[in-house]
């Protein structure tokens, strides 16, 4: 079934979005699933990826994160990001809209795309997110304890920082069940900051799951840029699918 792009509206403006059915079954009452871009934005490679979780029997919604900033299309990259300049160049020029996107506005964001999910008939609802996408699939899960059920985050970095809003304070209200794949030697992720994070998941009852993928680089699930890793992409989904199905 062809992936829809949608209007959200939130507390500042209208985000677009994109949202996926399985192919073989695209009935309206299905579990759900918010799945959170990376950096790069949406493009194919997330459609791709939405899809192929879409076909486990999920209806998932990917929104523009950066609708503030400019449409899908305004932001969507450009060039080869399997070019490592490329690459470089392209989160050069996310940075500053990267920086400028903050807490609070996650917050709100996930209040209207949770609604939408609601509005979409999906029931239960679980997030996904991959990169900076990890941090905002973590805050929704403790800004929405009571509707998501499952998180699954990937190459994600800058959990712990020394923020007063720094994403691993948000964990004592998370309630779902965790599922951490990281990055093996990612800067935006060391050892001690996976520590703490799964310290704060022991202290607080939470269900987890953390893995470090060995040799795999930040962005592994990625098979539009450099960073891909084919071997770590595909454990992401088989782990991903287990984890949603509980």
């Amino acid at each position: 079934m062809p992936i829809s792009r949608i209007e959200i509206r939130t507390a500042d403006g209208v985000a677009e979005a994109l949202v996926a059915r399985p192919d073989a079954d695209p009935t309206t009452n299905l579990p759900g699933v918010l799945f959170y871009m990376d950096a790069f934005a949406l493009r194919p490679q997330i459609e791709t990826m939405m899809q192929r979780i879409a076909d486990w029997g999920y209806v998932v919604l990917a929104p523009n994160v950066f609708y503030r900033s400019g449409t899908i299309d305004d932001i969507a990259p450009t060039a080869d990001l399997r070019i490592p300049e490329n690459r470089e160049a392209a989160f050069a020029t996310i940075a500053p809209i990267l920086s400028a996107h903050t807490s609070a506005q996650a917050a709100t964001d996930a209040d209207a795309y949770i609604a939408t999910l609601d509005d979409l008939g999906a029931d239960p609802i679980s997030t996904t997110g991959y990169c900076m996408g990890g941090r905002l699939a973590l805050r929704a899960s403790a800004r929405h304890p009571e509707r998501i059920d499952a998180v699954g985050m990937f190459h994600v970095g800058g959990l712990v920082t020394d923020a007063e809003d720094s994403p691993h304070l948000s964990i004592p209200n998370v309630r779902a069940r965790v599922l951490a794949g990281y990055a093996d030697h990612d800067r935006s992720m060391t050892p001690d900051a996976i520590a703490t994070v799964d310290a704060l998941f022991e202290a607080s009852g939470i269900a987890h799951d953390t893995s470090i993928r060995s040799g795999a680089p930040h962005g592994y699930t990625m098979a539009d840029t450099s960073s891909y890793d084919e071997a770590a992409a595909e454990w992401h989904f088989t782990r991903l699918r287990e984890w949603l199905a509980g």
